[in-house]
């Protein structure tokens, strides 16, 4: 190969998702079983050179639940860089915003484009050359999330990291990162049927898989759960033989605190975080807490007995409040995208009645506009952004953002027709904004971007926002 960029990795990596016919055909068929999926990733582990045991070496923090996750781990990694700051400590989540080497962070930053291109191309090689596989229906090479899962060990491992936080991508129990032995604790955030109730699954199936996690003489940790969730994670931690389970405690003064994450929410996030860290570290070295700060972003979270620092807890674009004239929204095909808008509504007039506002919140936004996932007028993705997963039915036809629209007028019967736009790109989206803007000139023309994490990370690209908000 003549040519090995961080644009050829990425090209490369994008050949590896699967698109939209395939995950119907996935999702019709119940998907391939989940008793393959561990032996399989353990597979294509041995087949890039590491054993399980190799992957205790990273000192992992894994984390897994239904809401808050990514908040978790961002948080956890913040308080343990702070508190060892002569540390080299890991972190892996998704999905990424603009770039995919966000995803593999050493000490808060994405590993660079070369670093991302050499560990890329080192496992593409190790997988070709070593093509022998237990289960010839197991493809040559991992699927998109598998695959950076990998890059993301066999960067850590190279670049030998202290410590590793460790996000898990779907479920727990059958989840690609789920092959590490012995994590030096495990946490569960908050667990809901959000993104699995359209699949059947009570709350007690979520909590099985979630606890999955756990593992024999390894801490287990939990938020506070319902009853239901409580006693099969409970369970869980008994058949893994966890060496403790632990529903943890308030951080005394902890509420007192501001975040870096906004939202009520991130406090028990932050608690857990807190835990976890504390937790990792007791059993890691010989820091013992103290009555002192640690910085979560600018501000302290107690915790260890250094004083506050740089550390940031910081997932972009997970959270801004801005107040706004024009709405840009997409959501992914199938789920209920009314649904979605009418709670933004609902939670838009709550905010409002809060702060002593009169305003109508169906009014809050002079344009919406729903547009695709595509990042380019041309109908072209940025590489990182590639998705093979819109059916090319939808997006010649628009079929999802036409309902959205559709769900917007029902929602808001007064709002202007031709102030809802349906647009094929989000660079036309960014196209019709600067239009407005100027129109406007003479005020300030505000824009909230939400519903898909896809759809924000493209804004951030075309707008041309990646140093700003990254």
């Amino acid at each position: 190969m003549s040519s090995r960029t961080y644009k050829d990795a990425v090209d490369h990596l994008n050949s590896l998702q699967s698109n939209a016919a395939v995950l119907e055909a996935l999702r019709a068929s119940g998907g391939r079983s989940s008793e393959f999926a561990i032996p399989e990733m353990l597979e294509y582990l041995g087949r890039i050179g590491y054993s399980p045991s190799d992957l205790n070496r990273l000192n992992v923090i894994h984390i897994t639940g239904t809401k808050g996750k990514g908040s978790t781990s961002a948080f956890t990694d913040s308080l343990i860089r702070h508190a060892m700051p002569e540390w080299k400590v890991g972190l892996y989540t998704s999905p990424h915003l603009v770039a995919v080497r966000e995803r593999i962070r050493i000490n808060g930053a994405p590993i660079s484009e070369e670093d991302f291109a050499r560990f890329f191309f080192e496992i593409w090689d190790r997988l070709e050359q070593n093509d022998t596989r237990a289960n010839p229906d197991t493809s040559a090479k991992p699927g998109y999330f598998r695959f950076l899962t990998l890059l993301a060990w066999h960067a850590f491992l190279t670049l030998k990291v202290d410590a590793t936080i460790l996000e898990v991508g779907v479920g727990g129990m059958y989840d690609s990162t789920n092959i590490v032995p012995k994590p030096v604790v495990t946490g569960i955030c908050a667990l809901g049927l959000d993104h699995t109730a359209i699949l059947g699954k009570t709350l007690a199936a979520i909590a099985w898989q979630k606890g999955g996690i756990y593992k024999e003489d390894v801490p287990a940790l939990t938020v506070n759960q319902p009853e239901e969730a409580m006693e099969v994670l409970r369970q869980q931690a008994i058949d893994h033989k966890a060496s403790e389970f632990i529903i943890v405690p308030p951080t005394p003064g902890l509420s007192d605190i501001k975040l870096g994450l906004s939202g009520a929410h991130q406090y028990q996030n932050a608690n857990l975080a807190v835990h976890l860290a504390k937790t990792f570290l007791r059993l890691k070295t010989h820091w013992r807490p103290q009555n002192g700060l640690v910085a979560a972003r600018q501000y302290p979270i107690p915790l260890t007995n250094t004083q506050p620092g740089s550390s940031t807890a910081h997932i972009p674009s997970r959270v801004l409040i801005v107040p706004c004239s024009v709405l840009i929204f997409n959501c992914t095909n199938g789920r209920s995208g009314k649904s979605f808008l009418a709670a933004m509504l609902a939670k838009a007039a709550a905010q409002l009645q809060l702060y002593g506002r009169s305003d109508d919140a169906s009014q809050f936004f002079d344009h919406v506009v729903f547009c695709t996932n595509v990042t380019y007028a041309d109908g072209g993705f940025k590489g990182d952004l590639t998705t093979l997963a819109i059916p090319e039915a939808d997006l010649a036809q628009l079929k999802t953002q036409h309902d959205l629209a559709s769900a917007w007028s029902s929602l808001v019967p007064s709002f202007p027709n031709d102030n809802i736009h349906v647009l094929p790109s989000i660079e036309h989206a960014i196209n019709l904004v600067r239009e407005l803007r100027s129109q406007h000139a003479e005020k300030q023309l505000d824009v909230l971007v939400a519903g898909s994490l896809h759809l924000v990370g493209g804004v951030i690209e075309v707008a041309g926002l990646s140093k700003v908000a990254l």
